[in-house]
């Protein structure tokens, strides 16, 4: 069994000094989950989203559907 290491990156769009998220989009394929962090605080614990569940957050945010929430 490989264990693939995260590759994290920050979109770029986040150029506010560093108070954004990082991503791994790297593990979505092989292990199903999208790890996210704090920029800030690069050895806080990380939140593990189904790879699923980040594609469909995606689509929200791009179609604008989180106006007004």
């Amino acid at each position: 069994m490989t264990t693939e290491s995260p590759q994290w990156f920050t979109s770029s769009y986040s150029n506010n000094g560093g108070a954004c998220v990082e991503v791994a989009t790297n593990l979505a394929a092989p292990q199903g989950i999208v790890p996210v962090r704090d920029s800030k605080v690069r050895v806080s614990p990380e939140l593990r989203v189904p790879a699923a569940a980040f594609a469909s957050f995606l689509t929200g945010v791009k179609g604008d559907g989180f106006r007004g929430v």
